[in-house]
């Protein structure tokens, strides 16, 4: 059911209250215009959540440069988390997961024709996206995981909320795993209820509409993952998900933030599961590949290891996996898919505001010139 996956640790429901009030301040200081929300004429859409990690922002990025990529020129913008470079920097060809972040590495990788940027300042980063002359042919603008950076003002807020982990049954940090109270929902033009089964009955659609109480002006999707051809990290060749069945042993590697339904889609096919799970965007230690190896030498045969796009991006570079986890280390690609049919209606929604709001390039011209 919804919200299956929400733990709240009582005891630091104290610290919740503090963090609450203080986000409650930074929010009542944007509303009231003392802090100041800047506007661009380019369009800007934002995906992005009320909680830390997990909701399948990538994903669902990547289903609107798809979308948009054919008619636009696409620029990604990210913060680049745990990436270790400073400043603004342009993804090249050259760049490396460390110089911008694993997400941002793996959509370079996947979409090498659209601009992609990390740069903690999301107003520097626009900035620089629209007057670099390398990069001053943008026509759209998609920030990744900006709803709480106020200090720009999105035509389009999308906010991403995970089936298993309902913002209306979490807390606020540390107790729970959100980041700014279930109210903020408020800001969002669209929310996209992440995650959900495949087999999601009409019931459970209405009592997550009810429950989540959205404005009549906001409207709400839900989305499902759809899972592509595995493919091998090392070396050539891929297998179709239905060749793996109830007899194969599965590793599930990964370093994400929330892998609970890949670990449900995955026991469709076999029971045999074994998750091998490590925090959010973790770099893998010495220590880390020993595990690794240990586990997946001990688990009966036939075997394979399944991971993610994102711990593909870190796990490739890794030294002293074994020959053995080499040879079975397949990548499982996920794509989005829009539920109830209404993948045309959201993608238009997306496509109209790009149109009525195409870019004011003479501005942006004139002020790379001054």
């Amino acid at each position: 059911m919804e919200g299956d996956l929400v733990r709240i640790n009582e005891w630091l429901l104290p610290l919740s209250w503090l963090y609450g009030k203080g986000v409650a301040v930074r929010n009542a200081l944007f509303d009231m215009g003392i802090l100041k929300s800047k506007n661009y004429d380019i369009p800007i859409i934002n995906v992005g959540n009320l909680t830390v990690g997990g909701t399948g922002k990538t994903p669902h990025t990547e289903h609107l440069i798809r979308l948009l990529s054919p008619q636009y020129r696409v620029a990604v913008l990210s913060r680049g988390y745990k990436r270790k470079s400073k400043g603004y920097q342009l993804a090249t060809a050259e760049s490396t997961v460390e110089d911008i972040g694993d997400e941002p590495w793996q959509m370079r990788q996947k979409f090498p024709d659209i601009y992609i940027a990390v740069d903690r300042s999301r107003q520097h980063g626009i900035e620089r996206l629209c007057n670099d002359p390398a990069t001053r042919d943008v026509d759209i603008i998609l920030l990744d995981d900006a709803y709480q950076h106020r200090y720009v003002q999105p035509g389009l807020n999308i906010l991403l909320v995970d089936y298993h982990r309902m913002v209306t049954d979490d807390r606020l940090l540390p107790a729970g795993r959100l980041r700014e109270p279930k109210e903020s929902m408020v800001r969002a033009n669209l929310v996209v209820v992440t995650k959900c089964p495949h087999d999601i009955k009409p019931m459970g659609y209405r009592v997550i509409e009810k429950v989540l109480g959205l404005m009549p002006c906001q409207g709400l999707y839900f989305s499902t993952f759809r899972y592509g051809l595995l493919r091998r990290l090392f070396g050539e060749g891929t297998r179709e998900m239905d060749s793996v069945g109830k007899q194969d042993h599965v590793l599930l590697l990964t370093g994400i933030a929330s892998p609970e339904q890949m670990r449900i889609d995955l026991s469709r096919y076999t029971p045999n599961i074994t998750p091998l799970a490590f925090p959010d965007h973790h770099y893998f230690t010495d220590e880390d590949t020993e595990q690794i190896n240990q586990q997946f030498a001990s688990l009966p045969q036939p075997r394979i290891i399944i991971t993610t796009e994102k711990d593909a991006t870190r796990l490739r570079k890794l030294d002293g996996l074994s020959d053995l986890v080499r040879h079975n280390l397949y990548v499982l690609p996920v794509e989005v898919e829009i539920m109830k049919n209404q993948t045309d209606t959201f993608n238009e929604i997306i496509l109209g505001y790009v149109r009525k709001n195409p870019r004011n390039r003479s501005m942006a011209q004139g002020q790379a010139e001054q």
